[in-house]
């Protein structure tokens, strides 16, 4: 209901204003259009400082998120590769010049853990079945541990190419008595050891407390409010600031799609935010550290911008508001008259056209009245034109039967009288009188179909009789088609082609068939034959209007003649398609549209359908 409401006040509000800016006079409409453009202009112009601006801001907020990963991950990798030098120390200078069978790498071990125990938890070395060979400083292994199943071990025996960092997690391998909840990193790699001079696979584990990385990355001060967290390539958190709020389901962190971000900086929406999000892969590890600067930061320091270009907006629109009401009305006083005088010749008043005012307008009001002149005598003439055209186009097509059939036909008619032959006789003037009563239709262009197919029965009963049944003839006309209307004297023609051209080789064999049927809004009508036939480049020249004509012993328009006369009465969508193979016979195909009484009435006087 309150919905409804509102769509119908802001309807009557559109009305109101629409009636206003009817009543309007040219020059309040003058005045407010200058003044619109021209605080439309500045409008843009400040809109687009601050759009440049906000950018630059934006540019900024990268380059700083940038820097700040990249002195972060210079941090990190250099924590690492401390790291890795240890790993590579135990197994090169330790394990790899040590026989298990004749010492042990509890010493070596030792010494190395005490020269780097503010970075270390533990080392240790495992057989390949998850023995543990040696290990400082913690020794005992948990009851439960079972430290081939772990993710590290199983990483560094499957890759042993490669060291393999873990994500954070609770060192759960030994048994810690001052930290039995000591959160590690643990770097692993493949080794090889040696006993009694055979070696054999083992795995190399160096913990390292989380604890350092977690430093690394909190000494990277962001921008305002901004931070900085770090995850491993399947988008695992290993640190966060507010990591213990997002374990707990109270906040939440979009690190899956940051995973599947590369390099560089980002424009994100999350959780109906905008935020930039600056991403930087860590080295030897896959980890991604992560920078996020919430928009508010590059965006704080537009409003003063957008404060001062409001009021140089409000300023320039009122002093172009004053400047253009003085313009206008010495521009719109004479428009006023010529707009008057514009309106008194669309009711058809014969008056004089006003050419007052400056030069411009005394010239625009010249040419409306020479236009005005013009264009009525034009168009008269054009209307007159065309639909002379039209008729003489259809007269003259219409015109074109040739009399040699009708020669042809009373020649036929003596010979049979002279031979005693009056019953084929009288059956073939029967015939060409109903013929041509058909082809006069009182003087109707459009007949009924029934009519058309009746006319096409009469022309084939005498054209059997005068070749003596050498081809057989049906003529049918589908369900659908009993009130429709065609164009007329168009399948004659066509039959006229398939005799003369079709049949000229037929012995007794020939057949001619003429099927009438609808499909959806139009009337198809389908004359075929079995003669010889054609190639289909010539059948496809054959309704070619630039195709020279050539004179045949027929006695119709021809082929082309009806595709002519059936495009200028029903339009270019109409018209004969003719399919044809050599030796295969003959199919012309006739489509139209599907009139009914009414429309070939309106048809017939010339209207449009």
């Amino acid at each position: 209901m309150e919905g409804g409401s509102t769509v119908t006040f802001f309807r009557r509000l559109t009305a109101q204003w629409g009636e206003r800016y009817r009543k309007m006079s040219i020059q309040m409409v003058l005045s407010l259009s200058f003044t619109a453009v021209a605080a439309a202009g500045i409008l843009l112009m400040g809109v687009s400082l601050i759009w440049r601006f906000s950018s630059a801001s934006e540019q900024m907020v990268a380059e700083n998120s940038q820097r700040m990963l990249a002195q972060a991950n210079m941090n990190l990798d250099s924590y690492l590769r401390r790291m890795m030098r240890i790993a590579d120390t135990v197994y090169y200078r330790v394990i790899k010049n040590t026989d298990l069978a004749e010492g042990s790498y509890t010493d070596a071990l030792g010494l190395l853990y005490e020269e780097n125990r503010d970075d270390l938890v533990s080392l240790a070395v495992f057989d390949s079945q998850g023995t543990a060979v040696s290990a400082v400083p913690l020794t005992t292994l948990k009851a439960e541990a079972r430290p081939e199943e772990n993710e590290w071990f199983q990483a560094a025996w499957n890759n042993m190419e490669n060291l393999h960092f873990s994500s954070p997690h609770v060192q759960n391998i030994f048994d810690d008595p001052d930290s039995p909840y000591r959160w590690v990193v643990s770097l692993s790699h493949h080794v090889e050891l040696t006993r009694d001079g055979v070696t054999e696979g083992g795995v190399l584990l160096v913990d390292m407390g989380f604890s350092g990385i977690e430093q690394v990355c909190r000494d990277v001060t962001p921008a305002r409010g901004g931070y900085l967290y770090l995850i491993d390539g399947d988008g695992e958190l290993i640190y966060h600031p507010r990591q213990q709020l997002i374990y707990a389901g109270l906040l939440e962190e979009n690190n899956r799609v940051a995973a599947s971000y590369r390099d560089g900086s980002h424009v994100e929406k999350f959780q109906g935010q905008s935020r930039q999000v600056t991403v930087k892969t860590v080295g030897y590890t896959g980890w991604k550290l992560v920078g996020v600067a919430p928009a508010d930061s590059w965006w704080a320091s537009s409003s003063q911008l957008f404060l001062f270009g409001l009021s140089l907006l409000c300023f320039a629109t009122f002093l172009m508001a004053f400047l253009n009401f003085l313009i206008s009305a010495r521009i719109s006083d004479p428009i006023r008259r010529l707009e008057r005088s514009v309106k008194e010749l669309e009711s058809g008043l014969d008056v004089e056209i006003e050419e007052g005012g400056c030069y411009e307008v005394q010239r625009l009001g010249h040419a409306i009245r020479s236009m005005v002149s013009t264009m009525r005598h034009l168009m008269d003439d054009i209307i007159q034109q065309e639909g002379q055209k039209r008729r003489s186009e259809l007269e003259v097509l219409q015109a074109q039967i040739n009399p040699h059939f009708l020669y042809n036909t009373l020649d036929s008619v003596i010979w049979m009288t002279e031979a005693g032959q009056q019953a084929e006789a009288i059956q073939m003037v029967t015939s060409l009188a109903r013929f041509f009563r058909i082809s006069l239709s009182k003087g109707k262009n459009i007949i009924p179909l029934s009519d058309e197919l009746e006319h096409a029965r009469h022309y084939m009963n005498i054209q059997q009789i005068r070749f003596k049944n050498r081809f057989t003839t049906r003529i049918e006309a589908r369900e659908g088609t009993e009130e429709l209307y065609t164009l007329k004297l168009i399948v004659q023609p066509i039959l006229e082609n398939a005799i003369y051209h079709g049949m000229a080789g037929a012995e007794d064999d020939g057949a001619i068939s003429v099927s009438a049927y609808r499909e959806g809004d139009d009337l198809l009508i389908d004359v075929a034959d079995n003669g010889i036939g054609m190639p289909p480049e010539v059948a496809e020249s054959l309704l070619d209007p630039d195709r020279p004509q050539v004179r045949t012993g027929g006695s119709g328009t021809g082929v082309r003649n009806v595709h002519q006369r059936i495009r200028l009465t029903f339009g270019a969508g109409y018209g004969l398609t003719i399919f044809s193979e050599p030796d295969e016979g003959t199919l012309v195909r006739i489509r139209l549209p599907a009139l009914t009484r009414e429309e070939a009435a309106r048809c017939q006087q010339g209207e449009v359908l």
